[in-house]
């Protein structure tokens, strides 16, 4: 383990206002808090977790390349921060990647309330129904990820997001190496896993200029059910320094095809089990369910314990392709001025697949019904970083242009054929909406250093501005104009030394989340629904307080942190109806959230070779006021958050010597709701994994050959991973509502790397 306290996570931005002109002109550079990307580890480093930042004014954790090796290959990064305290992550798959399942919240906070940033690139809230962005598992391959920042509490103000009410995580990815070389890894695993992934590195050439190049290549079967979950991906990164100055670029991109599972209810587990899945490839037994169709209600024909016509489908699919780019220039203009700027392209091309038995085709009582989404945005984000005396400046803007097209059609099938692929010429549309959204984001902060540099102080601010112009092609969704903007959302932080073992912080923040387009967000109601009451929905704020303490004694080292936050004006979702039907939404405020918590977390170094981490999070969020859903009054006041754990643990014991490791941990996860009013839950678990293997400095004309095994769920525990995943109900008292997904079983996974 690294030691933290002699890495420097950089500061907490704050926002712009007043010299926001000559930010625009003058392009500005490296936010305090947007570190530069960690060179990989060398095979034989120590797992490095900078989990406690020294003067750091917020509470900002990290993950570095070392770490992130040790994940099995093809790991979500964000499953990689699930160690971390505060954060919950959940995923129906063993590698965190399956899009439709992922939840990823921070101090109850959900993951469309945060904000993330590859390579100062914003990626929106990265939710599956894509609107403003894409999910970092297909923005780059998880090999090239080198470093991952947390910020638990409130997120930079230089950050580019306006969803970020809660923290913010940023990405990094790893940079071309010196030399020339190639490296490889390929997996093997469980339910015929079998990922394959190549990198060529060029080496400097022409004096200052490197890049990289990588293909990666996924083969999985689901853990039940039929149908496959595959990606493939192609990154490519660019270096070229002149000077004390630089120039970077990266395309990557991504195509990704993931059969999905059937959500799940309580009752369907109960008269179903746990491996219950879609009826696929059982051709028959589909198109018996779907005979209970409108034309023939009184005569359903059901097998065994399945007795709804939700409670399974033929097959369910999502297809993705994404193309992303971006170009940073770092100028270092002065020794005391110097400027970064990016520019980035993203478009988007999605259909999610659901075979339907709600919609016959001509022959058949069973269509396909899709949700297609299209996204092109480009954007620019650009800062300025001035060091005087003891201040360091910093201020910039963010600017973008997103046009996004959402389409629900239907498509007359025959029979089973494969429909792996974009499917065109739909037989009836239910709805199209285009959005189109204008992004401009201003802040200024300043970083002063006193008392013999003891004493740090932060303050700043940041001014969003977001309209969103929807086109309702059809009467079925909502079109219309909503703007959400603050002139001024303040930061205030500081951190204060005790002395060279002990440090003081605190920070306040206030946020806001602007509307969401798509096919969640506030257009997803019908036209009367949005003319009545849409216009008159605020977006959501938040005031954030963070106080901690961190200490170092020996091999000892760790943080302990309190936090409140005042939400207001929660929007949520309603369902109004099962998933594959896609009724328009409810949607409702709310009104006021208070969260209230403890993070703790400790790494003792026993010795070189053993270092024990445990982390620890309290978590009590609550709704404050009840509210109305057509007229009538939800009892929600003082109940907790759906999703919302109020008790997470994690632990993990390492080893390493210079051939040989193994790593063991295991997490808790506290009961959850899926009911605004706490009458559906899901119970408490733990999940334990292994992880071990022998590296070698060369074999068989190979460097740094490294041979590891991951055993996932060690103990095949049963247990709920995702809520959620159709969304939230007001209430489920029979647990019939089906938006719960299995956790994955026990995995075992082997994997043989090295370079050349």
């Amino acid at each position: 383990m690294s030691n933290p306290s002699q890495v420097k996570v950089p500061c907490l931005p704050l926002s712009l206002s007043a010299s926001w002109l000559l930010c625009a002109v003058l392009p500005a550079a490296a936010q305090d808090a947007a570190p530069k990307a960690a060179e990989p580890a060398p095979p034989d480093a120590p797992p490095s977790i900078v989990i406690f930042g020294q003067g750091q004014t917020r509470q900002v954790q990290n993950i570095t390349r070392s770490d992130l090796a040790k994940a099995l290959p093809g790991t979500s990064p964000l499953k990689t921060l699930e160690k971390l305290p505060g954060v919950s992550f959940q995923s129906a798959d063993a590698l965190g990647a399956y899009e439709w399942s992922t939840r990823f919240s921070v101090r109850g906070f959900s993951q469309g309330q945060l904000g993330f940033t590859l390579d100062n690139v914003p990626l929106g809230n990265m939710s599956y129904g894509n609107n403003n962005g894409l999910h970092i598992s297909r923005a780059i391959s998880p090999e090239n990820v080198g470093q991952v920042d947390l910020s638990q509490g409130a997120g930079a103000v230089g950050t580019a997001s306006t969803s970020n009410l809660g923290g913010t995580v940023q990405f990094i990815s790893s940079n071309p190496a010196d030399s020339f070389g190639a490296n490889g890894a390929q997996t093997f695993g469980s339910y015929n896993t079998m990922r394959t992934f190549v990198r060529l590195d060029t080496g400097l050439f022409n004096g200052g200029t490197k890049a990289y190049l990588s293909l990666a290549r996924q083969r999985a079967h689901k853990w039940k059910g039929e149908g496959p979950q595959d990606q493939d991906q192609f990154n490519s990164k660019l270096v070229h320094s002149f000077g004390e100055n630089k120039f970077s670029f990266f395309y990557n991109r991504s195509d990704r095809s993931e059969n999905d599972y059937q959500d799940m209810s309580l009752d369907m587990l109960n008269r179903l089990g746990w491996d219950w899945d879609n009826y696929a490839p059982d051709w028959q037994r589909a198109l018996d369910a779907a005979h209970r169709n409108a034309q023939h209600q009184s005569d359903p024909i059901y097998r065994g314990n399945v007795t709804t016509l939700d409670d399974a489908y033929y097959t369910a699919r999502g297809l993705r392709i994404d193309n992303l780019a971006g170009a940073t220039l770092e100028l270092a203009i002065t020794p005391a001025l110097s400027s970064k700027t990016t520019l980035y392209h993203h478009d988007n091309d999605g259909q999610g697949h659901w075979y339907t038995p709600y919609t016959e085709s001509p022959t058949v009582p069973i269509s396909i019904r899709t949700t297609e989404y299209a996204i092109d945005r480009y954007g620019i984000t650009s800062d300025l970083s001035w060091e005087w005396d003891k201040h360091t400046i910093n201020g910039g803007f963010w600017y973008e242009h997103n046009i996004h097209t959402l389409t629900r059609n239907f498509y007359a099938i025959t029979g089973p054929a494969d429909t792996n692929y974009f499917l065109t010429n739909p037989m009836l549309t239910g709805f199209k909406q285009v959005f189109t959204t204008r992004t401009v984001q201003f802040y200024l902060q300043d970083t002063l250093l006193m008392l013999d540099d003891k004493l740090k102080l932060n303050a700043g601010f940041k001014s969003p501005h977001v309209n969103i112009d929807a086109t309702s092609i059809n009467a079925a969704r909502a079109g219309g104009t909503l703007n959400a903007s603050k002139t001024l959302l303040p930061q205030l932080g500081l951190s204060f030394d005790l002395n060279s073992h002990d440090e003081v912080f605190t920070s306040i923040s206030r946020n806001l989340r602007a509307f969401e387009p798509g096919v969640y967000g506030q257009f997803s109601q019908s036209q009367a629904a949005f003319d009545a009451n849409g216009y008159k929905l605020k977006p959501e704020t938040s005031i954030s307080i963070d106080l901690g303490y961190r200490f170092k004694r020996g091999s000892l080292t760790g943080s302990v942190a309190t936090y409140r936050a005042d939400f207001s004006d929660r929007l949520l979702s309603v369902a109004t109806c099962s998933g594959v039907v896609g009724c328009p939404n409810t949607v409702v405020n709310v009104g006021k959230v208070l969260t209230t918590g403890v993070e703790a977390a400790t790494v003792w170094t026993m010795t070189r070779q053993w270092n024990w981490f445990n982390a620890l999070t309290y978590n009590d969020s609550t709704y404050k006021s009840d509210y109305l859903d057509s007229g009538v009054l939800v009892p929600v006041s003082g109940k907790q958050v759906v999703d919302s754990p109020k008790l997470m643990l994690n632990t993990e014991l390492s080893w390493e010597d210079p051939s040989w490791f193994a790593r063991g941990g295991a997490k808790y996860t506290d009961k959850r709701y899926y009911t605004f009013v706490n009458d559906g839950q899901v119970p408490a678990f733990w999940v334990m994994n292994l992880s071990g293997g022998y590296k070698q400095k060369s074999f068989a004309g190979l460097k740094d050959v490294t041979i590891s095994l991951h055993l996932n769920n060690v103990l095949n525990k049963r247990y709920f991973a995702t809520i959620g995943s159709n969304q939230f109900v007001k209430s489920d008292p029979h647990g019939e509502f089906a938006t719960l997904l299995v956790g994955a079983p026990r995995e075992l996974f082997f994997t043989i790397n090295g370079r050349l």
